[in-house]
């Protein structure tokens, strides 16, 4: 067998005599490239590319440090463009709020380019090689979604929803479609390294090809069945510094009861539910007995999902409640997964003495709790499994509850995020949570984007951002249990802890040489 050819620094010499600064900066703009992936952008291949291109930078780092700060900048400038949309909930009541938002945006995109920034680190802490990295840095992606509270949002795997590789989120999660992805990444990345295996190249190209279809081609799986049950998806349109104000409440229920009473289009059935969205209405469940009679009364006794305020002593819970066809609330499920600083500040009671209080808090020391993820009984539509706005980010929430729902239902309040991309990526998330169950997902969004979404995550029915209105729809069958559903991320855990203490005992045989 010939022997490869030797390797030439040569075109790296700029990158090398760059002084910190300047690689961190180069580092810095290549993350900010990476969201073209994400929704609107809708880019996957660049996504891909700039990763590939992030392990190259890797291979120049020949200490933990170095490679640390360089992961650290990659993930500031990729969080810094993927969460823009964090500044919008900070403009709706400017006066008080707006001077917070570039702060909120730094601060988020810091601190969690940390987790990326250390994967980088420890990577190059067990190996002189780069192959770690794909295991670290999926670690990484894996912490971010459990650890104080969590916060997946823009995570990689977001940007493949639209594609075929998509669908390979019902087998392995959010995380595994994660470690595909950097793995991929990592064997696009050897050319600069290996310029005479012709063999290699063949390779990287037929994977780049292969990437490409996966990435643009649409699911080939035939359309979902659907049931005999139809759905009515009622979106106010009212934006968030608009919705509380006395002038305006009467005028968004008002609307949201037309949309309920309206007939369906020509030759379609009556919907068999009708779903508003988060706090569609400004009165608390114990306050608003006659409101919930009116809207029985506007559905013709057919039942409502919607999202309303309730109190229970000093606590006020974020619910979804279901009306029976005289309006009373016969069940209600208390939002649990709650956002930090939105909904609660940590440490309360102090933040309370302090006069701090979360941006949609209305109690002073937060939204309390409620007890999980559970299921409810929406009659003959099934099993339905609520999720509050943010909870629907969460893949492990969503395999949380003791029963297996026939559908998901979330409702969300994304007029905090205005006309920003926020509305979108959250949109990809639902997709998400459809495709890793095998279950169809009904959204009502008070801004938009409404929308029935089939098992493997195609949109059926929606309504844009900023219309009012509403969309009916029929309600997809659910698939089989997925594997994922089955066995959620324990499995991907384990194989990355083994392979990370496989790295550090092979680091002890491998030579001092960079691959």
């Amino acid at each position: 067998m010939g022997k490869a050819a030797p390797r030439s620094d040569k075109p790296w010499a700029w990158y090398s005599g760059l002084p910190r600064l300047g690689r961190v900066a180069i580092a810095a703009f290549l993350g900010a490239l990476a969201p073209l992936g994400q929704a609107p952008y809708d880019q996957p291949l660049v996504m891909l590319l700039v990763i590939s291109l992030a392990f190259l930078l890797m291979r120049r780092q020949k200490r933990p440090g170095d490679a640390a700060m360089i992961g650290w900048a990659f993930g500031v400038g990729y969080f810094s463009i993927a969460l823009i949309w964090i500044v919008q909930p900070f403009q709706v009541d400017p006066d008080r709020h707006a001077w917070m938002a570039p702060f909120a945006l730094v601060f988020m995109s810091i601190g969690l380019a940390l987790f990326w920034g250390g994967a980088f680190g420890l990577a190059r802490l067990l190996s002189r090689r780069t192959w770690p990295l794909v295991l670290t840095w999926t670690a990484a992606e894996v912490l971010r979604a459990y650890l104080f509270t969590g916060f997946p949002w823009a995570s990689p795997a977001q940007a493949l929803v639209n594609g075929a590789a998509g669908q390979s989120l019902a087998w392995v999660g959010p995380h595994g479609v994660n470690l595909w992805l950097m793995s991929s990444a990592w064997a696009l990345s050897f050319p600069a390294v290996y310029r005479g295996r012709i063999i290699m190249r063949l390779g990287q190209g037929a994977l780049l090809c292969s990437a490409i279809a996966l990435f643009y081609l649409p699911p080939s799986a035939p359309v979902s069945p659907v049931t005999a049950h139809w759905v009515r998806l009622v979106q106010p349109n009212a934006a968030q510094h608009l919705k509380w104000r006395p002038e305006n409440t009467q005028r968004f229920f008002d609307a949201q009861l037309a949309f309920t009473a309206a007939p369906p289009p020509v030759g379609q059935p009556e919907p068999d539910l009708i779903v508003w969205s988060e706090t569609a209405i400004p009165w608390t469940l114990e306050t608003a007995g006659p409101a919930l009679e009116q809207i029985s009364q506007a559905a013709a006794g057919r039942p409502v999902a919607l999202g309303l305020l309730r109190r229970s002593d000093r606590a006020v819970y974020n619910s979804l409640a279901v009306l029976d066809g005289a309006g009373q609330a016969r069940q209600v499920y208390d939002k649990h997964h709650l956002v930090p600083f939105g909904e609660y500040i940590p440490f309360g009671h102090l933040a309370e003495r302090l006069g701090l209080s979360g941006l949609a808090d209305t109690s002073g020391i937060g939204f309390a709790s409620g007890a999980g993820p559970r299921v409810l009984d929406f009659g003959a539509l099934g099993l339905g499994l609520p999720l509050i706005c943010y909870e629907a980010v969460f893949a492990h929430d969503v395999n949380g509850s003791d029963q297996r729902p026939d559908f998901l239902v979330q409702v969300t309040n994304d007029a905090w995020f205005g006309h920003s991309v926020g509305p979108q990526q959250h949109l990809a998330q639902a997709r998400m949570r459809a495709i890793e169950q095998g279950l169809p997902l009904m959204r009502a969004a008070n801004t938009g984007i409404s929308a029935m979404i089939d098992p493997r995550g195609r949109v059926i029915a929606s309504l844009p951002m900023g219309v009012a209105g509403y969309a009916d729809a029929p309600l997809p069958a659910p698939l089989p249990a997925t594997l994922y559903s089955r066995i959620g991320d324990t499995p991907l855990v384990i194989f990355l802890i083994v392979g990370l203490l496989g790295a550090k005992l092979h680091s002890g045989r491998s030579s001092s040489r960079l691959n």
